[in-house]
């Protein structure tokens, strides 16, 4: 792979918008995406794709987790261990994401998802303008993720007790969350607070903003 500074000057028509699970990252991305006229790349999308091109070698964590039931991805462990383990959570498997951003056209292009770690991004930014980091409070969370499935649907449920699963992971979307508004804020990125004060069209004006649109 190129230098750090190389990877950064291919990368300069990209915008970078990261940050808690539920805090609105696709919404804008793809709000931003339809205005301007960009691509809009989501990295939720690429996982399947992303975790079939990884080995036991480059993806460990990736594989362990694949390994287990669901009780023991969900409910047997406390969110602590969930927060260090998680494989997208540490890097795994970002490299895929740089690879299908540089094999896109040169245009500009929106790129979305929690997988975009501060510390990975930090060194692909020629400008530090062009990333920003959405970081929802828990009832924020909360909220959103009761608008996307009714009571019964959703992957908790294929566990032996949903109740403890949805706790579990409220917990650890919460510390992971803080961790990267502890990362962001020592690499000087910026962030948007993410409540439900906070209506779509401000958030989308936050990110503009942040931006420079």
């Amino acid at each position: 792979m190129a230098d750090p500074e190389e990877m950064a000057a291919r990368l300069r028509h990209v915008y970078w918008i990261g940050g808690g699970s539920g805090a609105g990252k696709s919404t804008v991305a793809r709000r931003l995406a339809d205005r301007h006229g960009w691509r809009l790349y989501g990295t939720d999308e690429a996982m399947r794709d992303h975790a079939a091109r990884t080995t036991p070698a480059n993806a460990p964590s990736l594989h362990e987790f694949l390994a287990m039931d669901m009780d023991e991805r969900w409910v047997n462990r406390s969110p602590e261990v969930m927060l260090d383990t998680f494989h997208w959570f540490r890097g795994e498997g970002f490299h895929l994401i740089v690879e299908d951003l540089l094999a896109l056209p040169r245009e500009p292009c929106v790129v979305e998802g929690f997988r975009l770690l501060p510390h990975l991004v930090r060194p692909l930014l020629a400008d530090p303008d062009k990333a920003v980091w959405l970081l929802p409070t828990p009832e924020f969370r909360r909220a959103a993720f009761r608008s996307r499935a009714a009571p019964g649907e959703g992957f908790v449920w294929k566990t032996g007790d949903p109740a403890r699963a949805e706790r579990n992971l409220a917990e650890r979307d919460h510390l992971f969350t803080m961790r990267l508004q502890e990362e962001a804020a020592r690499l000087g990125l910026r962030t948007v607070r993410v409540d439900t004060s906070m209506t779509e069209a401000a958030l989308l004006a936050r990110v503009a903003g942040a931006f420079g649109l």
